[in-house]
């Protein structure tokens, strides 16, 4: 195995030493939050690939058990190769430098006879020069586990300067470990508790694609696994694209149903004449069309679960015949004359405010209240701010290797993202992020292009009732009839009032102020007043300096 000594007297971009400092800070902020270890070292990893192009970062420690060196911390790998990634002490290049406690530093894989390739295929990355460096985790002066990274050979960075910050990193990675190990021995009682609440929150949570560490998210969660073992209905509510369907299927999983099917249907999506043949089924001959007999959804989810996606757009005949299945539990196909039995759970989602629709007698209210038995609320992103950063990081992570592009953030970006108001909430976010890496250059995302993307984006005005997850109670309910939608009349409430995002400038300053002072202070109507959101207006006064009372 080959140990290397780069020496470059070519001084480093001004803009990568900004995003050393950036990672140092970010990964000294996590020491101190270091009770949790696997998301430290998570996000630790996490930046490490999307500021410098260090990618596939994995920490591999000694099983307590076998001693073998396996991976126990990574980002950018799949279970499996996670599970490959098993060696012996000394064995190919990671066992040597555990064996050892020397660096490695194998600039072309292809050409080094030592590195094994087992964890992760060679297919399976850039085909072009790919280098890995192993740097040792030392505690004690003595190697107690080894941090490892892939990176492209051609990138203009140094390799020297990855050696010298791979160095840091470890180190304090060791010291994640230490603290994390100092509490448990102190509290072992305390942190094992703690440890199966939040692998009960975050780990199944994140296991069906619900990702964030909000206090909003976490009571969902929390309600979550309070009642999937119940046989409850469920009601979930919320604005379009906040996760309705990944918390149902979440529901599911971990209820004792989750051996039998998950039927999804889309009530808003099906035509209404339709639609009552799909989730009922029918006979042979019961109408023009019907040349054989169909099983309905209902009867297909028998011992499972149904998820009825859009409930409130569902024709109001259908309404009496759900509610006669969630009463009797039987389901008669159209056309038949018998009643069969079913076990079924429901789980029901809209975007609409039910109460006002059943106010304006377009929703039934002995229906509205067999569904509303656990009502679920998915808070939309702009509620959970906090996990921004996270999502992006997760989306940026699924794409690059979608796409197979190696791209990195520049500074402001997440700052721009976090400042936007969201009406798409994650599924708008996550289309944002796609589109940034297939346009990103260089490699990559700059603020110029998240300001013209978010720019765009900001030209979208959805209907207010559902960009919040409800409507007005004396506003007329929903048309089934696929209506245009019309805004409400209301300017200062408007989404179509905000303006679309722009960037900051020192100009804006005065203007800013001087709209607070018009208010008394009160920066949420001056935000209207100046068409912004109030995020939007928090993000000027930080970005400007402006300190307000």
């Amino acid at each position: 195995m080959a140990l290397h000594r780069i020496s470059d007297s070519t001084p480093p971009d001004l803009a990568t030493r900004e995003q050393e400092i950036t990672l140092l800070l970010e990964v000294a902020k996590l020491m101190g939050r270091s009770g949790d270890p696997d998301a430290a070292i998570y996000r630790i990893l996490g930046m490490m690939s999307q500021l410098l192009g260090l990618n596939r970062g994995r920490v591999l420690l000694p099983d307590p058990n076998s001693g073998q060196l396996r991976i126990r911390h990574a980002y950018g790998l799949t279970d499996a190769e996670r599970d490959r990634g098993s060696y012996s002490l000394g064995e190919g290049v990671t066992g040597r430098v555990m064996k050892t406690g020397q660096i490695a530093l194998i600039q072309d894989i292809d050409n080094e006879p030592e590195y094994l390739a087992r964890a992760i295929d060679r297919s399976t990355l850039p085909q072009e020069t790919v280098a890995y460096i192993a740097v040792p985790i030392v505690q004690d002066e003595h190697a107690i586990g080894v941090l490892g990274v892939h990176r492209l050979r051609r990138r203009s960075r140094q390799f020297q300067d990855d050696l010298n910050l791979l160095r840091v990193i470890a180190s304090m990675i060791g010291q994640v470990l230490r603290i994390h190990q100092l509490i448990a021995e102190r509290t072992a009682e305390l942190v094992s508790e703690n440890r199966y609440l939040k692998s009960a929150l975050d780990t199944q949570g994140g296991q069906y694609g619900i990702l964030g560490e909000s206090p909003a998210l976490r009571h969902v969660l929390k309600q979550v696994h309070r009642i999937a073992d119940t046989q409850a209905t469920v009601l979930i509510t919320g604005a379009s694209g906040t996760g309705k369907e990944k918390i149902a299927r979440m529901v599911h999983r971990i209820s004792q149903r989750n051996a039998k099917p998950f039927i999804s249907i889309n009530c808003a999506a099906i035509p209404a004449d339709l639609l009552e043949s799909e989730l009922f089924g029918h006979e042979k001959g019961a109408f023009t069309g019907a040349s054989s007999a169909k099983t309905g959804k209902i009867a297909l989810a028998d011992g499972g679960t149904l998820f009825l996606d859009e409930i409130g757009d569902m024709p109001e005949a259908l309404q009496s015949k759900i509610l006669r299945v969630l009463q009797e539990r039987v389901v008669q196909p159209i056309g038949g004359n018998r009643d069969l039995p079913v076990d079924v759970r429901i789980i029901a989602a809209t975007h609409q405010n039910l109460q006002a629709a059943v106010n304006a007698g377009n929703f039934r209210l002995d229906l509205f209240y067999r569904l509303n038995v656990i009502p679920l609320h998915m808070p939309a992103l702009r509620d959970r701010a906090s996990d921004i950063r996270l999502l992006t990081r997760h989306f940026l992570d699924r794409y690059t290797h979608l796409h197979g592009w190696n791209v990195v953030v520049d500074e402001g970006v997440l700052e721009r993202l976090e400042a936007f108001d969201w009406p798409g909430n994650i599924r708008q976010l996550e289309n944002v992020l796609e589109r940034a890496v297939l346009l990103s250059t260089d490699g990559r995302i700059g603020t110029p292009l998240i300001d013209e993307i978010l720019h765009e984006e900001s030209r979208i005005s959805p209907f207010e009732g559902e960009r919040h997850g409800l409507r007005d109670e004396h506003a007329p309910a929903p048309s089934r009839h696929n209506e245009p939608r019309t805004l409400p009349s209301s300017g200062a409430s408007c989404t179509s009032a905000v303006r679309p995002y722009q960037r900051v400038h020192a100009t804006e300053a005065e203007r800013l102020k001087r709209a607070i002072e018009q208010t008394g202070g009160n920066k949420t109507r001056a935000a209207m007043d100046l068409g912004l959101t109030p995020r939007q207006l928090r993000y000027r006064l930080k970005k400007l300096g402006i300190e307000t009372t």
